[in-house]
This record gives structure tokens, sequence and C-alpha cells, in this order.
């Protein structure tokens, strides 16, 4: 089980909250999303906390799947704010996959990318194999097409002006970033772009903003994608965070890199705007963008992460 939850610590999250809380207690790991560590206004609903939890969910599985257990997930159709999310039961020995000791292995190696995409388009077939990867957890990539890009770049440039223009919006954000984050949790000087990014569709304004341009040497090669479901619920949000992990991991091994753009999902008007990119084929729940990874460019740094003790209560009963 320490191992378990021990990988989950690696999962991606927004701003690096890392808002799972594991009970521990005999063949049981019961997952819910820690109070402390949500973001009360960016991410009001928790339902970006609840994706992340997801992420960390399908990586303790994949951690006990590489160890030969056989794992039963009773997931909670009601999972909400500071709510239980999943229950993960031992249930026996099964052979070892190769591909879950893989994808083990990437756990530790995967990280956020924000440089600008730079290099060759992205094979097709890649592609494919990392929307499966999302399709066999419980949720879906769209790809969107160029026209559809630009589209996602206005609504990000909106999104970015609005939450740079409100007090409590800054105050959390530099609650979570900046600085050598000390206390294992948020986005260390490190891992921010320092100075303006040229990039298709703009980030996260750290304090130094994206520049919104369009050129061949900055993101004409990127693909964007949103995680979708067929529906806008805390069980659809946890789902989406196994699947944003499957992907993630997937992209990596093909040396595929991902950057996740939350900004358009914080804002409720600009969300709606990214839900009509869909159509009627669901709900988004995150941006992703893809690139081939630069294999001469070294990759950011790893964000902090919390020690096993702080993220795990460990009873008898």
């Amino acid at each position: 089980m320490d191992d378990a939850v021990s990988a989950a610590g690696h999962a991606p999250s927004v701003l690096n909250t890392q808002p799972w809380h594991w009970r521990s207690h005999d063949d049981t790991l019961d997952l819910s999303v820690d109070p402390a560590r949500l973001l009360a206004v960016t991410d009001p609903d928790s339902r970006l906390a609840v994706v992340s939890c997801g992420a960390a969910l399908h990586h303790a599985l994949i951690s006990l799947a590489a160890g030969g257990w056989q794992a039963t997930v009773t997931r909670s159709a009601t999972a909400g704010h500071a709510g239980h999310l999943a229950t993960v039961r031992v249930d026996g020995r099964i052979p070892i996959e190769p591909e879950s000791v893989a994808h083990l292995r990437t756990i530790g190696l995967r990280y956020t990318d924000r440089r600008p995409i730079q290099g060759d388009h992205i094979d097709a077939d890649k592609l494919r194999s990392i929307a499966a990867a999302a399709e066999s957890q419980g949720a879906s990539l769209h790809l969107l097409r160029p026209h559809q890009a630009f589209e996602l770049a206005a609504a990000t440039d909106f999104a970015v002006r609005t939450e740079s223009g409100q007090a409590g919006w800054q105050a959390e954000l530099q609650q979570w970033a900046g600085g050598a984050r000390p206390r294992k949790t948020g986005l260390p000087d490190t891992a921010i772009p320092q100075g303006t990014t040229p990039t298709t569709v703009i980030s996260r304004d750290f304090g130094h903003r994206s520049d919104m341009v369009i050129a061949e040497a900055h993101d004409r090669t990127a693909i964007f994608a949103i995680l979708y479901g067929p529906e806008d619920r805390p069980l659809n949000w946890l789902r989406a965070g196994e699947a944003l992990s499957a992907a993630w991991l997937t992209a990596t091994e093909l040396d595929v890199s991902v950057l996740p753009l939350s900004v358009t999902i914080e804002v409720p008007d600009t969300r709606e705007t990214v839900r009509q990119l869909l159509g009627d084929a669901g709900h988004p729940f995150l941006v992703l963008r893809f690139g081939v990874l630069d294999p001469a460019g070294a990759g950011a740094p790893h964000t902090p992460r919390l020690p096993t003790d702080q993220t795990v209560e460990r009873t008898t009963d």
C-alpha cells in the first residue's frame, strides 16, 4: 500500500496543490479530497481538484498492478467538495503486466513542459495511442483543428485577463506559485517560465504574460486537445483525471510532451466557449497541449512533492 501511495504522490495537480488524502487500513485505500489544499477562488466547485485526485488514483493503480496485485475500485458517484472519491481494495495476486511496469517507471519521469513547442509534427499514430489511453479510463480527447485552436487562443486570452484583473485570483496564485516552496506544494520559480513566452495559446499569468503570436518557431507544430466526458459531474471529473494520467504516461513513453491548460476551465464564460468547441460531444475538464519532445533539450525540473506521511492516514480498523 505504501508503494501505491508513494506513486500517487507524483501525479499532476492544479498548481501542484496535491489535493489528495488517502486512508489506509488493512487491504484497503480510501481516497478523498484534502480541504486544506483546495483553491477556493480558482476552483470553487473542486472540479480541478477531483481531476487531480483521479490522476493520483490511476498512478496508485499502476503501482499495484506493477507489483502484481489485483485491485477492485469503487468510485463514488456523489464525490464532491472535500468528499470521498474512491475505495481501492486489494483482492490478491495477479501476473505482473509489462505495460504496468513501464508505466510505473514513467511516473518518475513525467513532468510538465511549459516551453514553446519547436520541432516536427506529432505522428498521427502516436496521437491515436494517446487518445486510446484516455478512452480506456472513461474520458475522451477531442483534437482541435487549426481554426478551433485560434478560437481556443482567444478564449484563453480572455480567461487570463479575467483572472489577472481580480484580486482574489491573484492573491491565491501568489499563495501557490513562486519562491522555493519549502512546504513541498505549489509551483516554485524553477517551474515557471521566466519572461514572456511566444505561444499560440497562452498559459496562466504568473506575473509575466506570454505573447500570443503565431510564428513558425513557436507552437506551429503543437496539437491542442480537450479532455472531456459525457456529463459534468464529480464522477466524470474523477474519471477524467484517470484518463489524464493514462494519456500523459503514454505520451511520455512516445516522446510527446504534455502541457495542461486549465485557465479556460476555471472561468465559467470561457469554459462554456470550450464546451461549444466540442459541439454536442460532452463537457470539458481540461485543455492539453501536445508536442514532440526535444531530445537535445533539458526538461523542466520536477515540482516538489509532499512526503507520504502528509497525504496518508494509517488506521487499523
